[in-house]
């Protein structure tokens, strides 16, 4: 991965926010709604407290959900446009919101909630995009991922996760505690994946 790849795709991310601030219909990940699969988590989970981290937090929506329930939340993107966008949308809250890439990051959090960020970067991303996600899961922590599984080929972006990769979380010391597949509508892949990771060590 080179540098001026990874330089282009966070280029690419806060040019679409900046091209739609007034309007966020053309940006496919901005339903202005919390994630329907962190939600139902949230619902079905009885205690919520310490630090989470949402990654690629896009409009604020997912980060407010998590505030709602008690979480400490720090909520990064690279794009400062839809930073700015989400805390005009939540200016009431002490939401953390954060210009970060999530390659450079380096603190760590007892949940993290990655929904969709991972396809959304070129393949070649990968697997350190997969590693950068788990390294920032604490002792006893929690990491709940959403993506799309991919059903057939695809042309990105974004490009669905498959099983295997998926999997990729395992090989940097994480423990699946759930998974899940849910089907809806969508151009990208009808399936989703639901999956919850823990860190013991």
């Amino acid at each position: 991965m080179s540098t001026k790849a990874h330089n282009k795709a966070s280029a690419w991310f806060d040019g679409l926010y900046q091209e739609n601030k007034n309007s966020h219909e053309n940006i496919p990940w901005a339903r202005q709604a919390v994630n329907p699969l962190l939600q139902s988590y949230l619902d079905e989970e009885e205690v919520h407290q310490g630090k989470a981290l949402v990654i690629g937090c896009g409009l604020g929506d997912d980060a407010m959900a998590l505030a709602k329930v008690g979480y400490a939340v720090t909520a990064i993107d690279v794009s400062q446009t839809a930073l700015d966008l989400a805390q005009a949308r939540f200016p009431n809250t002490n939401i953390d919101f954060k210009k970060q890439d999530i390659f450079e990051y380096k603190e760590q959090f007892d949940f993290v909630f990655e929904a969709f960020t991972i396809q959304s970067l070129p393949v070649e991303f990968r697997e350190k995009m997969v590693k950068a996600v788990a390294n920032t899961v604490a002792k006893n922590g929690k990491l709940l991922l959403i993506a799309h599984k991919r059903e057939a080929m695809f042309e990105g972006p974004p490009w669905p996760l498959t099983q295997e990769e998926v999997d990729l979380f395992k090989a940097e010391g994480l423990r699946e505690l759930s998974h899940e597949i849910h089907s809806e509508a969508s151009k990208i892949s009808s399936v989703r994946f639901r999956v919850v990771y823990g860190r013991d060590e």
